[in-house]
Order: structure tokens, then C-alpha cells, then sequence
């Protein structure tokens, strides 16, 4: 782990060769965005070791950028391993400001394009805002700002929730700033509305920490989680659509309880999809990676299994960083996973 300017780099590999990158950049606090400008514009150093440095590098080899506000994007990653195994990946966590569902828009557009700026420094070749509240609020704004560059947000995936329904009741559990965003909204109003389907919102401020937490099943959470699907049951909703990257890593929560009381209900989430328009993306602009290096993976399909084998380095940025945060995302990518710590 090096730390350096309050914030900190952690290296996640399923080998010993890692990329070192060290950081120097303005902070952000709990409540909003402080030296904004020397923050977007805060260069890096990359340390070239065997993998190769990454710099000016848009093609091939370069890595993926993933960014969300705390690990919920890593349900994201586990997906992308799967379906890209060759490819490498650096993940942005503002863990000094999650969760971002509670915060107003002007906030969330800040602190996403501070991330985005980061990881282009990085010289990601394509970029996953993996939050669905940044991708509402931010998304088009980051694409102005890198025409050049592929960027790729989150949308709950409400469409195929609403193709699948026999009973025409949805449920979508999200953040505040997903429920009331726009791109959540515009396919209520253009694809649920004429379609008969009545779409439920759901929030609940504590899922997200409870997923940080590490999903302690005793937890007043969880309780309200399994009094919840019977709710939704009662009210004839057939599918729930997972509309935050957090609630992933939740699902096997959700399966084992659905199947428990004999519901009649189905869990969407949209990592499967987009992976798939990563890779789409990839291949249209030839800049998928070769395969030389690529490993086997298990399968993924239960975002939180653990002991998954991991193929290429994944570099972990965190702006704040715990044991416990360290002992989550072993946690969440499984203990095969090995977690490098690089001293001051």
C-alpha cells in the first residue's frame, strides 16, 4: 500500500507482478469538493515495471478505468474479468465520500469528474463510471470533456426487467440520485409507461453502507430487506432490478431468501450487459488486448463468490483507506486474491 497526499494505492493481483502508481492531488472532504481545480488537474507517476507503463497508451495494452464511489463497482470488474480476461484494470474508489445516493447533483458531478480525470491521467483506454448515481449526473458531462474517449455509465436494467414481467409490476432498488435521475426516468417514461408496467422505487439509505459493512446477515438491514420482498410479493412484483452496482454483491442474499419463502420473483442486475458493451466497444475502436498473457477465470455468475481467480493485475485506488476496506475487497473478490501493500 503507498499513501500519499491522503490518498492511498492498493494492488490487487493474482500474481506478484503489479503496477505502482503514486499519486499527487488535491483531497476532498466528506461534504464537498475542496481545491476542485488542482484536484481534475493532478498528474501522476507512473513506475514502469514488467507489465509496462500505460502512459499515452489508448490501444491494446492499456488498462481499463473503473470508478465508483465505494466497492460496488467491483460487481462490475467481476463481470468484465470474466468476459475480458486479457485485459487490465484500475479501480477508483472515493471512499472518503461514499455514498454518493445522498448527495445533491452539483457534488456528484465533481467528485465523478475528479475520478475521471484520474484515471485518464492513467492512460485508460476506456472508462466504466460503475455508479449509478454518477453515471445519472455526470455521464454526459464526462463524454464532452474526453470526446476521444470511450466512456461507458449505468443505467438500472429496467427494459429487460420489464420485457421479462408477467405480473407488469417492477421494483427498482437504487440510490435517491438514481430514482430521481434522468436516465432512470426517460425509460420509465418511454418504455414502462407504454407498456403497461407499473415500476416501484425503493430506497434505502443503509444498503450501501451495509454492503461496505460487509453484509453482516443480523443486521437491521437485512431484516428489512427480507420483510421488504415479502412486500413486493404481496403487491404482485415479479421482477427486482438491483439499480445500484453495490446491491450485486447482495444477490445471492436475495436468491437464497426469494427461494425460502417461495416467491415468484427474479433478480436483474446490469454487469452482464455492461460487459458486453465494453466489449463491443473494444473491438470496434481495436483496442481489445491480446491474449498473450490471459488467464483462465472461474465462473462468475454469482457476483460474490468467493475464492474467483482473478487473471491480470487490478490496481486499486481508494481516496480513504482502512484495514477493514482491505479486508472487504478480499472479502468481495474472493481469497485467492492477494492484497500488496507497498510501505511509505
Amino acid at each position: 500500500m503507498y499513501k500519499n497526499g491522503g490518498r492511498v494505492v492498493m494492488d490487487i493481483a493474482a500474481s506478484n507482478i503489479l503496477d505502482r502508481v503514486k499519486i499527487r492531488s488535491g483531497a476532498v472532504d466528506g461534504n464537498h469538493v475542496e481545491n476542485f481545480e488542482s484536484a481534475t488537474n493532478a498528474k501522476a507517476d507512473i513506475h514502469k515495471t514488467h507489465i509496462g507503463t500505460v502512459v499515452n497508451n489508448k490501444k491494446h495494452n492499456a488498462p481499463i478505468g473503473l470508478f465508483d464511489s465505494g466497492v460496488g463497482g467491483l460487481s462490475v470488474y467481476l463481470h468484465l474479468a470474466q468476459q475480458l480476461p486479457a485485459e487490465r484494470y484500475i479501480y477508483y474508489a472515493d471512499t472518503l465520500n461514499v455514498p454518493y445516493g445522498n448527495r445533491d447533483s452539483t457534488d456528484i458531478e465533481a467528485l465523478t469528474l475528479i475520478a475521471i480525470d484520474w484515471l485518464y491521467e492513467q492512460g485508460c483506454k476506456l472508462i466504466v463510471i460503475a455508479c449509478n448515481s454518477a453515471s445519472a449526473y455526470a455521464l454526459e458531462t464526462a463524454r464532452r470533456r474526453y470526446p476521444q474517449l470511450p466512456i461507458v455509465g449505468l443505467v438500472p436494467a429496467l427494459k429487460p426487467a420489464i420485457s421479462a414481467s408477467k405480473s407488469g409490476r417492477v421494483v427498482v432498488l437504487a440510490t435517491k440520485a438514481t430514482l430521481n435521475g434522468t436516465l432512470l426516468n426517460e425509460v420509465i417514461d418511454h418504455f414502462a409507461k407504454p407498456n403497461n408496467t407499473v415500476v416501484t422505487k425503493y430506497f434505502d439509505p443503509q444498503l450501501v453502507p451495509w454492503v461496505e459493512a460487509g453484509m453482516p446477515e443480523q443486521d437491521d438491514t437485512a431484516l428489512r430487506l427480507r420483510q421488504q420482498l415479502t412486500l413486493f410479493a404481496h403487491d404482485g412484483v415479479d421482477q427486482l432490478v438491483l439499480g445500484c452496482t453495490h446491491y450485486p454483491f447482495f444477490k445471492t442474499f436475495l436468491l437464497d431468501e426469494i427461494a425460502q419463502q417461495r416467491l415468484a420473483m427474479q433478480v436483474v442486475d446490469s454487469g452482464q450487459a455492461i460487459a458486453e458493451r465494453v466489449k463491443q466497444l473494444l473491438v470496434a475502436n481495436q483496442m481489445s488486448a491480446t491474449l498473450d498473457n490471459a488467464t483462465s477465470t472461474h465462473d462468475l455468475s454469482v457476483i460474490n463468490k468467493t475464492n474467483v481467480d482473478i487473471g491480470l493485475p487490478l490496481t486499486f485506488h481508494a481516496t480513504k483507506y482502512s484495514d477493514r476496506l482491505g479486508a472487504l475487497i478480499e472479502r468481495l473478490l474472493g481469497t485467492e486474491t492477494v492484497l500488496q501493500y507497498y510501505p511509505e
